[in-house]
């Protein structure tokens, strides 16, 4: 019996020039003229775990703190965990692999499921005031922290990655799966004038790491 192979939710339509076969995943590393950013990345091959506990905040998940309040965000070693709610947090793992999911019922992995993109580089958030209410470079908020609420009239979780002083920077969005096609048309949309383009995960780890210093 042959694999079952792994699709992402979202399409471009350019094919990508380098890709690479992960855990039956196709992911699309490099792109033909990639440009100067701003970039959007599918990341619908990256692990993302839901967990959810009465005493979600005594939960350690990859050693890392769950933060205390609703909205804000731990970021080390290539994963990002975001307190949700009261019960709730959302766990990002960014890197090449994520490792096995802790042996504890509250967690459930949604990475197939969902869409995940990164938007990033200049101008990124002005395609995102385009799309959204949503105050990605909030003033009182130091990056990474979390919002919950429409893009594209689709209810989502965004995370303001980075943002610096001349309003560059990006952030990270998930819905749910059945959204990914028209997701995507609006954004490109959005993006054409400013240069938007499609990336490959190469352009978007070589971001993840300059964010992490």
């Amino acid at each position: 019996m042959s694999e079952l192979k792994r699709q992402s939710p979202v399409q471009f339509k350019v094919s990508p020039r380098k890709t690479e076969v992960r855990d039956n995943w196709t992911v699309a590393l490099e792109y033909d003229e990639e440009g100067q950013g701003p970039w959007l990345v599918d990341l619908a091959h990256k692990t993302r775990w839901d967990l959810q506990d009465s005493k979600v905040g005594e939960q350690r998940p990859c050693d890392l703190e769950v933060p205390a309040a609703p909205g804000s965000c731990t970021f080390a070693n290539d994963t990002l965990v975001n307190r949700m709610n009261r019960t709730q947090t959302a766990i990002y793992h960014l890197g090449a692999a994520a490792p096995a999911m802790p042996d504890f019922s509250g967690y459930t992995d949604v990475t197939e499921s969902t869409v995940f993109l990164a938007l990033f580089g200049p101008k990124a958030f002005l395609i995102a005031e385009k799309l959204s209410a949503l105050d990605f470079l909030d003033p009182a908020k130091q990056a990474p922290f979390l919002l919950q609420g429409p893009f594209c009239h689709v209810p989502c979780q965004i995370v303001t990655l980075e943002k610096a002083a001349d309003g560059s920077g990006g952030f990270l969005l998930t819905c749910s799966r059945g959204y990914g096609d028209s997701l995507i048309h609006a954004i490109l949309e959005a993006g054409s004038a400013l240069g938007l383009r499609p990336a490959g995960e190469n352009r978007f780890s070589d971001w993840i790491q300059g964010v992490q210093g």
